[in-house]
């Protein structure tokens, strides 16, 4: 026991809105449910909890979770609730800002368990229906912060995966555990599979229709990892999941769950370190830093995006430093900053021109191919062309070259690439052409699960408005208007720039 008020505790406690003995009984209830019918929770039990830090011992805290998961209809982990005993969860400096935001970094031995805890809670919140989006979106400046330390020191890094003690030394996790037996390299192939498969209907229908399935394999990875098998075995264990962590952690994103997308690019990173790979850790942070340039945030992607090429270590490959500096890139163009833009898409050229992929490329780097580059540069001069209008010639100029080579069924791409492409006719006060790319964009949105697409619709209707006499637009404005689904309220910045 603390002694000291369990804040995270006491935050979710008055959100949820229960009284002390309603949770209590709450707890034996739900205890009772996931076979412990032995436990007896009272009312002064859960004011120690919360008014003196102390910390109850298993299965309460899964309980809790489950409960204020359930109730507050988003994932909540024993991260979350301040009940993990490393004797930092929940404690905050005089200023009252927390020491270690979120829980992050947690300690290597935890990665497992917080990996199969939140995909349990996810997939819970999957069968209920519950959203699951009104957790708040962690700064990027926070979140940097809190991991800078920990990807830059720790002396555990290594080729090999961490080896414990006890190979089922993990903490118990959340419903839906995956009680697997120690795998072999077969198995392990059979999941790189499925990441490949997983990827490519992303790229193609967007992520709303198989997030589930990625969450889901992502956690049976997470059982499997509960278990020591030899260190080449392991590595491959921890690339999977990083690789699942990262694919549910952008479809998150797509379908707008945007602080679950967050977390799950934050276990992506520590699952990398774990394997002891630092770029693909660094490339799970971009994700996270090209989120907040789509959330409004472009000052903290940059602070995400310093963390992660400075993370990766000296083992990023031309290829993927051209990947983060298109990342940078859009940032700075969203503040306005052109000629900062225009250096870092020069760079990102160079970079990219100059791999020659002597190394074999990581296969999270396969799909960031030319018409990739040329797509983001679009997407950056497209940005800037909101403050500068001279830049949608090139806006244009390269969505052009992104469209003739995507021919690979990347059809969320190729709506980007549109959607661009239309913003910057509009913006160089071409709207026929803006018109004939936007309902090219509009056709294929139909067949596609991906948020974003709409996000980025709504900031190209915008740009509509000033032809709104013109009757073509005006058909186009009213087809718009007619197929955009509605939005839902956005709490703690979960929705997109508009």
């Amino acid at each position: 026991m603390s002694g000291r008020p369990n804040t995270r505790l006491a935050d979710l406690f008055g959100l949820a809105g229960w009284s002390k003995g309603e949770l209590a009984r709450l707890v034996n209830r739900q205890a009772a449910a996931m076979g412990h019918p032995q436990l007896a929770t009272d009312t002064s039990r859960v004011r120690r909890w919360i008014d003196m830090g102390e910390i109850p011992r298993d299965p309460v805290p899964r309980v809790l979770a489950a409960l204020f998961t359930e109730r507050l209809g988003r994932v909540v982990t024993i991260e979350d609730l301040g009940l993990v005993r490393q004797g930092r969860a929940g404690k905050r400096q005089g200023d009252g800002i927390e020491e270690h935001p979120d829980g992050l970094p947690w300690p290597p031995e935890r990665t497992a368990a917080v990996l199969t805890e939140f995909t349990g809670m996810d997939l819970m919140l999957n069968r209920r229906g519950l959203v699951g989006a009104g957790a708040a979106l962690a700064t990027g400046s926070t979140l940097s912060g809190a991991m800078y330390e920990w990807l830059h020191t720790d002396p555990a890094l290594r080729a090999d995966a961490p080896v414990l003690d006890n190979p089922l030394h993990v903490d118990p996790a959340g419903f839906d555990r995956y009680e697997a037996a120690p795998v072999g390299s077969q198995e392990i192939e059979a999941l790189e599979r499925s990441v490949e498969v997983f990827r490519a209907w992303d790229a193609a229908r967007g992520g709303g229709l198989q997030r589930k399935a990625v969450v889901g394999q992502l956690n049976e990875v997470g059982g499997m990892l509960a278990y020591h098998h030899p260190p080449h075995l392991q590595r491959r264990l921890w690339g999977v999941a990083a690789n699942l962590a990262v694919l549910a952690g952008w479809m998150s994103h797509d379908v707008g769950l945007e602080p679950t997308a967050q977390k799950y690019f934050v276990i992506a990173a520590h699952a990398a370190r774990e394997g002891g790979d630092r770029p693909r850790a660094g490339e799970a942070l971009s994700r996270a830093a090209r989120q907040m340039v789509h959330l409004g945030r472009p000052d903290e992607a940059l602070d995400l995006m310093k963390l992660a090429q400075s993370g990766a270590g000296d083992g990023l490959q031309p290829r993927t430093k051209a990947m983060f500096h298109t990342i940078e890139a859009w940032a700075q163009a969203a503040m306005g900053k052109g000629q900062a833009m225009r250096r870092t898409l020069g760079r990102a050229e160079d970079l990219f021109v100059s791999d020659r992929q002597d190394a074999a490329t990581p296969d999270w780097m396969q799909t960031f191919k030319d018409e990739d580059l040329y797509g983001m540069q679009a997407l950056a001069y497209r940005t800037l062309a909101e403050f500068a209008p001279n830049a949608a010639g090139p806006a244009q100029h390269y969505a052009q070259k992104a469209l003739a080579l995507r021919v690979d069924g990347r059809e969320r791409s190729k709506i980007f690439d549109h959607l661009s492409m239309a913003s910057a006719c509009f913006i160089a006060d071409d709207p026929e052409q803006a018109d004939r790319y936007a309902r090219l964009a509009l056709m294929a949105m139909g067949s596609n699960s991906s948020r974003r697409t709409w996000d980025r619709l709504r900031q190209m209707y915008r740009l509509t408005a000033q032809y709104a006499g013109s009757p073509g637009i005006r058909e186009l404005r009213e087809e718009i208007r007619i197929a955009l689904p509605k939005q839902r309220a956005k709490k703690d910045g979960a929705g997109a720039q508009v």
